[in-house]
């Protein structure tokens, strides 16, 4: 049963509390402890990586007193990213072990990503951002870039903004 406070609005359950500020800290920490009971090495493995990031992030020479949620988002996407770019090669390389070692690493980052848009919402929300900028070629990508950028953050790979883009200016010019 969870302790129940009162505050100045009324009633708040500290457990619900609890769950809606919950940092992506204290979800990591949650999940490597349930990891060493089930003897989970993958998910082991990948958990106290992204704590030593978040560790190293937060003691880094121009860290900030705390890490913002978007700071949080962009340091998974980058192991994301480091994971894919690790995976591209070791298949090139005929390394399917490596390879999947990458993969199933990946799979454990990604839930805690935020959902990544659909191919029709991206191309929806970067033909709002083209009208929006008033984009009409191919020359403008970089305006469109600079706010969809900022829009789309945390929502889609940046590599896949920008090829989305270029198709989407290239049918416009």
């Amino acid at each position: 049963m969870p302790v129940v406070l009162k505050n100045t609005t009324g009633f708040l359950s500290l457990q619900s509390k609890y769950t809606l500020i919950m940092s992506l800290e204290t979800k990591v920490m949650d999940r490597l402890k349930q990891a060493m009971r089930d003897k989970d090495q993958v998910a082991l493995r990948t958990l106290r990586a992204i704590k030593a990031a978040l560790l190293e992030e937060k003691t880094a020479v121009n860290a900030k007193a705390a890490l913002t949620e978007a700071d949080e988002i962009r340091l998974l996407q980058k192991m994301a990213k480091q994971r894919k770019d690790s995976m591209a090669i070791f298949k090139t390389q005929n390394r399917a072990d490596l390879a999947k070692i990458e993969s199933e690493e990946l799979d454990i980052l990604e839930q805690f990503l935020p959902a990544q848009l659909s191919e029709e919402a991206l191309s929806t929300k970067l033909s709002e951002i083209i009208s929006a900028v008033g984009a009409s070629g191919p020359a403008d990508i970089g305006k469109v870039m600079g706010q969809a950028s900022k829009a789309l953050a945390g929502q889609a790979d940046g590599a896949r903004i920008a090829e989305k883009a270029r198709a989407l200016l290239a049918q416009n010019g």
